[in-house]
């Protein structure tokens, strides 16, 4: 496998934040509707010549692009994603997590509430970056689960358009707008990045949601490992698993091997990247990407 041209793009950017919102900004979703945002209708032509430029000099980039990258993955995917609508785009985040109660109970919140001032509106954005490993089921039935199997890609997608970004037409939150002196009508938006990983065999189809453009991976079980060839595999930690891992280091096969031997122990799948090696950019680089489940999975998947 060699480098794609979209990941030698990324690869091209050192510090891991900058690499990451670069990948955001360009990352084919996992639903596609009308309610679908795609950032690439807004950025401007040369936005990744600006991350070059906050590459190279961080003092030039919003703060969060400084830091260390965060371990939660939601949250720090939030925190990309608010460098990607106010520094990029140059919005203006009216609300961010805004939590609707109602006596005292919390019934939900609001990922952004954001005025867009290309378009001159008021937006609501719910956001989400998921993986998803697509099983047969003995019925014959197609699932994609994500690594924890409560979670399932029909149901977020049906929870995302359906229920999350519809939660401004209830009165509770309608309420909560008005607060904040919110009174326009609000446009419903949506945005799900992510992965769906393929298993070896059984073949199995694209889900109907996803846009054919979408990102793969592939997905095995821990005991089939033994006949991969694992020698440059390493496991991705997060919040590494957005955006493709680089590093010039040779991986070490005795790493790899101690990652794969604990997944039947603690019974967690794990996300790997095989790496190849670039001569033009003298790098290691993520050419393909692997998440290894426990033989249980999914039917006992970690809570």
């Amino acid at each position: 496998m060699e480098l794609s041209d979209q990941n030698r793009k990324l690869v091209a950017f050192h510090n891991p934040a900058i690499r990451h919102l670069a990948w955001l900004c360009g990352a084919p979703q996992l639903t596609q509707s009308s309610m679908t945002f795609q950032p690439s209708s807004y950025l401007p032509e040369d936005y990744l010549d600006i991350l070059l430029q906050w590459d190279r000099n961080p003092d030039l980039g919003p703060t969060i692009l400084k830091e260390p990258p965060k371990r939660r993955l939601g949250f720090y995917f939030e925190q990309l994603y608010e460098a990607l609508l106010t520094d990029l785009l140059g919005w203006k985040i009216l609300l961010k997590n805004a939590q609707i109660q109602s006596g005292g109970k919390t019934l939900g919140e609001l990922d952004f509430v954001v005025l867009n001032t290309t378009d001159d509106r008021i937006e609501h954005h719910e956001i989400a970056i998921k993986y998803y490993l697509g099983v047969t089921e003995s019925d014959g039935k197609n699932w994609w689960y994500g690594p924890n199997a409560r979670d399932r890609l029909d149901l977020k997608t049906h929870s995302l358009l359906e229920h999350q970004s519809q939660r401004t037409r209830e009165p509770e939150t309608q309420a909560l707008l008005q607060k904040h002196h919110i009174d326009a009508q609000l446009t419903a938006r949506v945005f799900m990045p992510g992965y769906l990983f393929y298993p070896n065999t059984p073949a199995i189809a694209a889900p109907s949601s996803a846009p054919r453009d979408h990102l793969r991976g592939r997905w095995v079980y821990a005991s089939a490992t033994p006949y991969e060839d694992t020698s440059c595999w390493v496991q991705l930690l997060k919040p590494h698993w957005i955006g493709p891992w680089t590093q010039s280091q040779r991986p070490l096969e005795s790493e790899s091997a101690k990652a794969l031997a604990l997944i039947e122990q603690d019974n967690i799948p794990r996300l790997f990247a095989k790496l190849a090696y670039d001569e033009a950019l003298q790098q290691w680089c993520e050419v393909e990407r692997i998440f290894v489940v426990p033989g249980s999975w999914p039917n006992a998947s970690p809570g």
